[in-house]
């Protein structure tokens, strides 16, 4: 190529880039709120990627083997939007990038998983587009081992910022792509040494070329301005047997002559002066919004290339076995095999015929060895308790760097990475991930697990050792206020089954719910059977109903959830043997009960009757179901260390306690 080419190429480059810059700082001024600096300053690297690498088609955003980019930074918004526009996207429009921030519009303040074709995942909560983006490579290799090259090979592009770099969650992000050599893996760091407070060196001074390198990882640095550097890099790290980390040292809020390179363009608008001297400076004289005709058909062919690549792609998904297309197919739209609700009906059978008294953990675990059989797509994992979360089954051999063709993931001690990846992977669409850890660390998690609320994706988290019933290892690892917190989150099932018909009635609820994610709440200890009589209605679809009824018309109400329905169980003898008519009300799912019409909530919960519920957590809640004249009983402190059964009698988590509370409202 001659040096005239090269200049006229690069030249090409820069002024696309051009366009990225001036609608993002357009749209952030317009909006009066924004983070115009990172758009500037990516705008480089992004138009390389954009142009020179990406796999993508804007005519089916939803193209299986597409590159995934995800713009972890994801304040940066106005890039990603920009990029989307100017490529062909049905959307976002020009008048949705001039209505970046506005109410019902698709260009939120950060990118929206769902609002727009083309945004893989919500990102702005920092880190979690990285966390979430290991989850897709995963999952892009779990396809690969077994469609084949034909059918998915492709690379997860994340950009990252020096935000992202600095939460927690990225190490463990790093950590685990590092170690499973995540090659198609590929990480644009925008070094900008710019946060909000001003320059990085204030909070961070490690080495993060060397923080990537120790994890595993094949790194480059480069200038984020000088487009051939740019093609270059990306280009070995697509070659590179690791996954790659290309450090792009850019200046923050590029083209702004005033501000560029401080904080002053990180996250607020410019202000119209400074983009007039924008303006001149990036020789660009045209009106807010406008693209010139011929720029915007450069961009336009960017995105056109990508429909000869899916149009292949598609003859060949056409030659493949009908069932291996139908049963792809089935997997994208989230449907479950034919033959799922009469698996989980015949294996509820077998319990009602052979009842057993386990843990529900354990139950969890022999309802998963029934789906996991009949459900080839599930990915199952532990956050290195697999003994204790009792996640693995006979079909899920483990994952390894040399071999994706397991279904299991070890995920060490990263609870929040664990949950991120496995939204990840719940985004990529061909597999159903489920993964485990103590309820308590929720905490560590939750953030993952509210995201996966708000995208809405079939993520399933297997949370054991539920209350202080897990014993001696004391208040650090008892939850108390878990369950009630989770139970607030939008859009997240939290079940909390009694035995093991409900566990596998839960299980099948978070299988079928394609568009929510659910938390399990599980016991350490044993629980005696209560569902003795078959019936193939899942009863836990509708989160509470009568277990047991009253002899006559009911006096009392006992709502119980979990370990604390075996007491509610015995209660009920008690009170009907004082002549005192006592209805069980079995509540694993508070917000499925929630979901149900006024009429069938009153024929469960009767309006003038003593309601009383018992439950090994938060008391915070259940005065909703009882009334402020009824009896809550539960934890409103911090637990202890010693044996279960010492705890529940200490805490009045008790038959006779539920007997005497009663009694006394009577």
């Amino acid at each position: 190529m001659s040096d005239t080419s090269l200049s006229s190429e690069t030249d090409q480059q820069r002024v696309m880039a051009n366009a990225i810059r001036v609608l993002s700082m357009d749209g952030v001024q317009q909006a009066n709120s924004g983070h115009p600096g990172m758009p500037m300053g990516m705008a480089d690297v992004s138009t390389v990627l954009f142009s020179k690498f990406m796999q993508f088609d804007p005519a089916w955003p939803a193209w299986p083997n597409r590159d995934r980019f995800v713009l972890s930074a994801g304040h940066g918004s106005m890039l990603l939007y920009s990029l989307l526009y100017l490529t062909g996207y049905e959307n976002p429009t020009i008048e949705d990038i001039k209505n970046f921030r506005q109410l019902h519009s698709p260009t939120a303040g950060h990118p929206e998983f769902g609002e727009c074709p083309g945004i893989e995942t919500t990102t702005g909560p920092l880190g979690q587009g990285l966390a979430t983006s290991v989850g897709m490579a995963i999952a892009e290799r779990l396809s690969n081992n077994e469609y084949g090259d034909e059918l998915i090979n492709h690379f997860t592009y994340v950009l990252v910022g020096d935000g992202c770099l600095m939460e927690g969650v990225s190490q463990e992000a790093i950590s685990l792509a590092g170690h499973l050599k995540l090659s198609k893996m590929i990480v644009l760091w925008d070094d900008n040494s710019i946060s909000i407070d001003g320059s990085t060196d204030l909070s961070t001074s490690e080495d993060m070329q060397g923080r990537f390198e120790a994890a595993g990882w094949h790194v480059q640095s480069v200038d984020g301005h000088d487009a051939e550097a740019i093609e270059v890099a990306i280009r070995l790290a697509q070659e590179s047997d690791q996954p790659s980390m290309v450090a792009c040292r850019t200046t923050i809020g590029f083209g702004a002559p005033n501000k560029q390179g401080t904080s002053a363009t990180h996250g607020a608008p410019l202000g119209d002066d400074e983009i007039a001297a924008a303006r001149e400076f990036l020789e660009w004289p045209h009106a807010p919004f406008e693209i010139p005709e011929d720029i915007l058909n450069d961009w336009r062919a960017v995105g056109a290339a990508g429909a000869p690549k899916s149009a292949v792609w598609k003859d060949k998904f056409g030659a493949l076995d009908q069932f291996v297309k139908e049963d792809f197919e089935r997997r994208q739209n989230k449907d479950l095999p034919a033959s799922f609700e009469t698996t989980i009906n015949d294996y509820k059978a077998k319990l009602v015929a052979d009842p057993v008294k386990v843990a529900t953990r354990k139950a969890s675990q022999m309802a998963l060895e029934v789906i996991n059989g009949a459900v080839p797509e599930t990915i199952g994992g532990s956050a290195d308790l697999t003994g204790s979360n009792l996640t693995k089954t006979s079909q899920t051999e483990g994952i390894t760097a040399d071999d994706f063709s397991g279904r299991y993931m070890y995920y060490g001690i990263r609870e929040f990475e664990m949950c991120a990846a496995m939204n990840g992977m719940a985004l990529y669409g061909n597999h159903i991930p489920y993964g485990g850890t103590f309820l308590v660390f929720t905490d560590y998690a939750r953030p993952a697990i509210r995201l996966a609320a708000l995208m809405g994706q079939r993520s399933i988290f297997v949370m054991t050792h539920d209350s202080i019933g897990l014993g001696e290892d004391g208040p650090t690892h008892q939850p108390v206020e878990h369950l009630a917190s989770l139970r607030a989150m939008p859009n997240l099932n939290v079940f909390r089954p009694c035995d093991a018909v409900e566990t596998a009635e839960c299980w099948a609820l978070s299988l079928q719910a394609k568009d929510t994610p659910s938390v399990h709440a599980l016991t350490r200890q044993g629980l005696k059977q209560q569902r003795l009589t078959h019936t193939e209605e899942n009863l836990c679809a509708k989160g509470g109903y009568i277990l047991h009824e009253a002899s006559a018309e009911p006096k009392v109400v006992l709502i119980a959830t979990g370990s604390e329905v075996e007491l509610a169980a015995e209660a009920r003898e008690e009170l009907e043997a004082a002549g005192i008519p006592t209805r069980v009300v079995s509540m694993p799912s508070t917000d499925l009960f929630d979901a149900q019409d006024v009429a069938y909530k009153r024929s469960v919960l009767p309006a003038k009757v003593l309601k009383a519920s018992i439950e090994a957590g938060a008391t915070f809640g259940w005065e909703r179901y009882t009334g402020i004249d009824g009896v809550n009983i539960g934890m409103d402190t911090f637990g202890a260390s010693a044996p279960a059964s010492d705890l529940y009698k200490h805490f009045g988590i008790t038959t006779d306690a539920l007997v005497a509370a009663v009694k006394e409202k009577l």
